[in-house]
């Protein structure tokens, strides 16, 4: 069995939303130091105060084939979205929509989730928006890789 899905060797390949938004919206950056992963996540919204969807999601990751991939599909999977529904993402469901990721690469999904719940934070606080913290709390430091 190979060590990695199809999926992930396509998005690692040939990852979707790559980049900068330059007049973003909303940008969160996060990283694992023990690992070297750093995601930066740009959002781009449109909308009314309540309805915001997120019109445009790019990103830049230094690390790892596994968090390269995660990052782009973590984008596939909240463009176009409203910003409630991006909040919902896990890094479980990164993680299956990539089809699965080793164990010691679960961090991976994990930072990506993180990155994009810092992104909307961000455009929370830059709009004066109020939001219930508990919702972008962090975890425990995920898993490292080892690498």
């Amino acid at each position: 069995m190979a060590l990695y899905s199809e999926k992930v060797m396509d998005h690692f390949r040939n990852p979707r939303n790559v980049g900068i938004i330059e007049d973003a919206d909303g940008v969160g950056e996060v990283g694992n130091a023990k690992c070297g992963d750093i995601m930066k996540i740009y959002l781009k919204i449109a909308g009314e105060k309540g309805s915001e969807v997120i019109e445009d999601v790019k990103f830049e990751t230094f690390g790892c084939g596994s968090a390269i991939a995660s990052s782009s599909m973590a984008t596939e999977l909240i463009a176009g979205k409203p910003l409630s529904e991006a909040l919902e993402l896990t890094n479980k469901a990164v993680t299956e929509a990539l089809d699965g990721l080793p164990a010691h690469k679960l961090h991976c999904s994990v930072l990506a989730e993180e990155a994009i719940k810092a992104a909307v934070k961000d455009y929370y606080d830059k709009n004066g928006i109020a939001y219930d913290p508990e919702k972008f709390r962090e975890g425990d430091e995920p898993h490292c890789c080892g690498t």
